[in-house]
């Protein structure tokens, strides 16, 4: 479904003030539009974990005469174009067959390639390019991901440090991630990666450091996320996937394209910051050497 869609712009708009019902049901039609098309609305409900009439109840909230009338919008745009391989993985459990495995990794890895394409849209160049910008022109760039998201804000800040000794990772043992934040200034912000279900440590922190006048800049998944109201700069990230865990591959990679944004930001000194990483890990021996092939022995 395409950003400009008026529907969707309206669901966003008056997400905040739905029921918490409303709310799962209006969140599972924006992630997933093309289901409202081609299931059931029992069949919908059963997917977003609300009531069948919740789907009515939401329908009516945004002024339409029933649920019919929802999905003969999505219906539509489904007809106007659509490449038909979501609702092919989202209606898989319909098939009589049990799919094999090579089809199981051609489907997840067809779709992290579509997902990943889809930041390269106009849309999400400029979103992360502006990040981009962001985190440069901070003094210090404090970097948050809990739980399933710290492998991303692991990687970020990984990078970051071996260009400069801005970054700042919150993380600690013994409860004292935050903790970083007490020097914090407003001349610094915080990269925030977070997706659905949102860990609440994640987003009091994020909110004790807009409080403290910094910049909040968040990689997260979806338009109604906690963390965009908040949020200076925001970039989105798909997470659906064929497994039945979300992916977080999408994520990776905008923190990939961040790294080399602001390692280009300044080439020279870059490429100084990166030689110096490189005689401290030859000092110590870090990574083995390749040696050459030994001949093998003649009998």
């Amino acid at each position: 479904m395409a950003q400009s869609d008026p529907l969707r712009e309206q669901i966003i708009a008056q997400y905040d003030a739905m029921s918490g019902q409303l709310q799962q049901a209006a969140r599972y039609v924006l992630e997933y539009p093309d289901e409202v098309a081609l299931v059931s609305m029992r069949e919908l409900a059963r997917h977003a974990a609300v009531q069948p009439a919740t789907m009515t109840r939401l329908a009516k909230f945004l002024g339409m005469q029933g649920y019919d009338e929802l999905r003969a919008h999505y219906a539509s745009a489904l007809r106007r174009g659509s490449d038909g391989f979501a609702a092919q993985v989202r209606l898989r459990d319909s098939e009589d067959t049990e799919p094999r495995k090579s089809d199981i990794a051609s489907h997840m890895l067809h779709g992290l390639s579509a997902q990943i394409a889809r930041l390269s849209e106009p849309d999400s160049l400029q979103r992360l390019e502006a990040i981009a910008e962001r985190l440069g022109s901070a003094r210090k760039v404090y970097v948050l991901g809990l739980r399933s998201c710290h492998s991303v804000a692991w990687h970020f800040h990984y990078v970051m440090s071996l260009l400069s000794d801005r970054s700042i990772h919150l993380d600690g043992p013994a409860g004292t991630g935050g903790d970083a934040l007490i020097r914090a200034t407003a001349d610094d912000v915080v990269l925030v990666v977070s997706i659905k279900p949102y860990a609440t440590e994640t987003l009091a922190l994020a909110q004790l450091a807009k409080g403290k006048g910094l910049d909040i800049l968040s990689i997260t998944d979806s338009e109604v996320s906690p963390l965009v109201g908040m949020s200076t700069h925001t970039i989105f990230c798909a997470t659906e996937s064929y497994s039945f865990f979300h992916t977080l591959t999408p994520a990776l990679a905008v923190s990939e394209v961040l790294c080399t944004l602001l390692a280009e930001h300044d080439r020279a000194k870059s490429l100084d910051a990166l030689q110096r990483a490189d005689d401290h890990f030859a000092q110590l021996k870090t990574y083995a050497t390749a040696t050459p092939q030994s001949k093998p022995r003649r009998p």
